[in-house]
């Protein structure tokens, strides 16, 4: 009898310990929500520039799941095809981590090419996304 009790109850033990196993499993998560700036003041899209010329690129990022929020952001820069350089980076705040805007005043450089911008966020999960444009500069 006593060895059936223990036979039940270590089954009980492995039961629970499944169910509690099943229901902390991370799931897939969603990405964090990446959005250009539009409008007659922002850069939003790939384009051609003079040499020297300042442009402004705004971004607005949201978290897409409830407690997945944001903890970073990052912009770089890559300068024909190179490898890309990181120009901006920022951990968010409580303030800041359901919904995130930033404006960067940039000024592209001296030299005839092209120069990739990619604006990215990364979630409490390590989920990014990213958003991209080319600059031609001449």
């Amino acid at each position: 009898m006593q060895k059936q009790f223990l036979n039940l109850l270590s089954l009980a033990v492995i039961a629970l310990s499944l169910s509690l196993l099943a229901s902390c499993e991370k799931d897939a998560g969603k990405l964090p929500n990446i959005a250009f700036k539009t409008g007659t003041n922002y850069t939003s899209a790939d384009k051609t520039v003079a040499k020297g010329t300042t442009i402004t690129i705004g971004i607005n990022a949201s978290k897409a799941e409830d407690k997945d929020v944001l903890k970073s952001f990052d912009a770089s820069r890559s300068v024909n095809g190179a490898a890309g350089v990181s120009f901006f980076n920022e951990t968010t705040t409580s303030a800041n981590q359901d919904n995130y805007s930033k404006d960067l005043d940039i000024t592209v450089g001296s030299t005839a090419g092209t120069e990739k911008y990619t604006f990215t966020v990364v979630n409490r999960d390590g989920l990014t996304n990213s958003v991209s444009l080319t600059l031609t500069v001449q």
